[in-house]
């Protein structure tokens, strides 16, 4: 290296100028190399130092400035994955790296060496950037309400994935001093290893993409997958694992992959429908179950939600069976009232009534078949609030009302014998 001055070319070596310097002292040329090279190392340390601290301070005022400036949310998020602080170090590292030949001139081996490890610097800064960018772009998705529910994480660890798999490759060329695509090359012929090593990243990639794609699962999402053992809300879909937290605030962590080559019952469909699902049967003891004479439906007349049925019916039934003639001696014959239907019309005309409940859907209440413990009487009706604790409550209020209400027709709920049954 020369210094032009004034009209020639003044021969001043500026890799030797200590080590001329010292050899004019009279001292040994080689430990005159090795000081020469100590000196220019900590004079290039110096000014890289100075540069990456004047860089650091200008990118930092520059981006404290410019996140002021704006309305936008994505350049704070930018700031706080420490994107502009990793920005700071390319100069300096750039810088080192040219100044490396002029430090190690006579020392080729050392200038091999740290020139190497100056490369791999670069390939592992330029990694923490692609990752900082990354995580910026997630984090910055993820405050929008329309990729709030999607699986974001997966598409990020899919990108980083493949940026340290081409780092690494890099990597190992630079040490290697092979070329890339002779590399590229090598690893053909290990394609099975490496598709062995990344299987689960592979099964997790595919199946985070069909999970999207088909809309199957969202983030929020109340999912129950028994083989799991999970019950409660998808608080992270990852690349390879999709996270649950159960209604006891323990969390469950399910393969992604099993999304879609497993059952498991999303109940979304409930929490954007009009009403949440009551299904629930009360036992009725057979034995119980009675025709009414005209003292009961006289009895039961004064129930007013099915006053006007028991009359109307009562009167039906009678001219019935006037008409036909019908030889009531025994009350088998014709047409009777029996204490279960007239039950059975009160749950349903109670439930029409009630208004906790969603009218617009489905409600009924039906006698399903029979069974070693009794006859079920099923409600089946939604409810207008989705809200777990309200649904209880709801659910629970309505059967206190229809247990306390079974004795007033006569009827029995089952129950297993006791110590303390009189029968």
């Amino acid at each position: 290296m020369y210094f032009c001055a004034n009209s020639g070319f003044v021969n001043i070596n500026i890799s030797h100028f200590i080590y001329d310097y010292l050899i004019d002292l009279g001292m040994a040329e080689n430990l005159a190399r090795y000081l020469n090279s100590l000196g220019l190392l900590i004079t290039a340390t110096i000014v890289v130092l100075l540069i990456f601290l004047i860089g650091r301070r200008i990118i930092r005022v520059l981006s404290i400035r410019l996140a002021r400036l704006t309305k936008t949310s994505f350049d704070d998020i930018v700031i706080t994955n420490k994107l502009p602080r990793y920005l700071a170090y390319i100069i300096p590292l750039i810088v080192w790296i040219e100044l490396l030949p002029l430090v190690f001139t006579d020392f080729q081996y050392a200038e091999n060496i740290v020139m190497k490890i100056g490369y791999i610097l670069g390939v592992v800064l330029v990694l923490y950037i692609i990752k900082s960018l990354l995580f910026s772009i997630r984090d910055y998705f993820k405050k929008l309400p329309q990729f709030r529910d999607k699986p974001i994480d997966s598409y990020i660890q899919v990108f980083m994935i493949f940026a340290w798999v081409a780092g690494i490759m890099t990597i190992f060329a630079i040490v290697t001093d092979t070329t890339i695509w002779k590399f590229f090359t090598a690893l053909g012929a290990a394609s099975a290893v490496v598709l062995l090593i990344f299987k689960d990243s592979i099964l997790g990639f595919v199946a985070s993409i069909q999970v999207s794609i088909n809309d199957m699962v969202r983030i929020g999402d109340w999912i129950t997958f028994e083989k799991y053992g999970a019950d409660g809300d998808v608080i992270e879909i990852n690349l390879a694992t999709v996270k649950v937290q159960n209604w006891d605030k323990t969390i469950t962590t399910i393969p992604t992959y099993s999304l879609i080559s497993d059952s498991f019952k999303n109940w979304r469909g409930m929490t954007e429908s009009g009403g949440r699902r009551i299904k629930r049967a009360l036992i009725i003891k057979q034995k119980s179950i009675k025709y009414l004479n005209a003292e009961d439906v006289e009895r039961l007349k004064g129930i007013q939600l099915i006053s006007n049925y028991v009359d109307s019916m009562s009167r039906k039934i009678e001219e019935f069976n006037r008409q036909h003639e019908v030889d009531k001696s025994l009350a088998i014959n014709g047409r009777n009232l029996t204490n279960i239907g007239v039950f059975r019309k009160y749950v349903q005309t109670y439930l029409e009534k009630h208004r906790a409940l969603n009218h617009d859907m489905t409600l009924m209440t039906r006698q399903l078949a029979p069974t070693s413990q009794g006859i079920p009487i099923e409600i089946y009706t939604f409810s207008r609030d989705k809200r777990w604790q309200n649904y209880e409550y709801i659910m629970s209020d309505i059967f206190d009302h229809l247990l306390a209400a079974v004795p007033y027709f006569e009827l029995e709920i089952f129950e297993l014998p006791s110590s303390f049954s009189q029968e």
